[in-house]
């Protein structure tokens, strides 16, 4: 496999590495994945005040990795590609790998 150029990685840190840099936006994409939803739903599900919802949903709307329509006097969210939650669920795994890995040094 060819070893990405500095320039493509660049903006893979800036567009999606800084945008999961907060465990809360990380939230939203998995409440997300479950069902489009709108701001208010979203705070209620994470227990949340909807401004701090609105903030991490305008910075994963930048980055393309939220999409929202309007339906009536609501805006609802959902993921842009579902794809995300499968790269987050597989870190997730090789975390809890390296977890077990260190512990068993640590013995």
């Amino acid at each position: 496999m060819e070893i990405p150029n500095l320039a493509e990685l660049n903006l893979l840190h800036t567009q999606i590495c800084q945008a999961l840099g907060d465990p809360k936006r990380i939230q939203i994409l998995y409440a997300l994945n479950e069902q489009p939803l709108h701001v208010t739903a979203l705070a209620d599900a994470l227990h949340t005040p909807q401004p701090t919802i609105s903030r991490h949903l305008r910075v994963l709307r930048q980055r393309a990795l939220v999409t929202s329509r309007r339906e009536g006097a609501t805006v609802v969210y959902e993921l842009a590609d579902y794809r995300i939650i499968e790269i987050l669920d597989m870190m997730r795994h090789i975390l809890r790998d390296s977890l077990a890995r260190q512990s068993n040094i640590l013995t």
